[in-house]
């Protein structure tokens, strides 16, 4: 519509019937004839307008293609000769447990006397608790893990100017104009931060598509690690280019 480019044009063109340049611009995929025909379709359409034509063939195969047939395949039940050999084997894995817990039992209480008989009349800590305080300390710190960063893809679906700071200040996107169909690489950080010059995008948040509602002025957005966008004020928005 913007290149007053008109659909019989594009037909002659790509050789695509016109009903189905107008099933793909309406997202309509029940009336094309197959997802191989959508993908090559959408490319061949993509490429005639001057857009990206992997990108959207990558968008499609992300929000609309199924699982593969090995992805849907039923998990077999498990045979009764193989539950029986399961539980035969269970037997002496048992045993062999019950004998380590036995033999560990045995050990931690010939370390216990020994440290008894060992420590000073003169009433100090034990050797035994302060080597378990450090052990819990070291498993403590062990077990904290980082948390996952928060993931930030940006598509445009016009013409905007988008500015994006990751949460230790480096900047993701200089304030850089993106035409429709463009999209950013994917982006990880603990918080992100945008101003958009208008709300022509779409954002994908850990692997969820959220749109932004439509706006012809600037808008600003702190996005967290569990993915929640929130407005920001003029003054709280990131600044980029000179």
């Amino acid at each position: 519509m913007r290149s007053r480019t008109d659909i019989t044009e594009i037909e002659a063109q790509t050789k695509i019937r016109a009903k189905y340049l107008r099933a793909l611009e309406n997202e309509e995929w029940d009336l094309l004839p197959g997802p191989t025909y959508v993908k090559t379709f959408l490319r061949t359409y993509a490429d005639a307008l001057g857009l990206d034509g992997r990108m959207l063939v990558e968008e499609y195969k992300l929000r609309h293609e199924r699982l593969s047939d090995v992805d849907l395949q039923p998990i077999s039940p498990r045979r009764a000769g193989d539950r029986d050999r399961k539980q035969r084997s269970r037997v002496p894995r048992l045993g062999l447990v019950a004998l380590v817990l036995v033999a560990l039992v045995v050990a931690l209480y010939a370390l216990g006397r020994g440290a008894d008989d060992d420590e000073p009349s003169g009433g100090g800590t034990p050797v035994s608790t302060q080597a378990s305080t450090s052990t819990q300390t070291t498993g403590t710190s062990t077990a904290r893990a980082a948390p996952a960063p928060a993931r930030l893809r940006i598509t445009a679906l016009g013409q905007v100017v988008v500015c994006a700071k990751a949460a230790d200040g480096r900047t993701l996107v200089d304030g850089r104009t993106m035409q429709a169909g463009q999209s950013t690489s994917t982006f990880r950080s603990r918080r992100f931060q945008l101003r958009l010059s208008n709300g022509q995008v779409r954002l994908r948040v850990n692997g969820r598509t959220r749109e932004i509602p439509p706006n012809a002025g600037e808008l600003g957005y702190q996005i967290s690690r569990t993915g929640k966008i929130t407005g920001l004020e003029p003054a709280q928005r990131p600044t980029c280019g000179a």
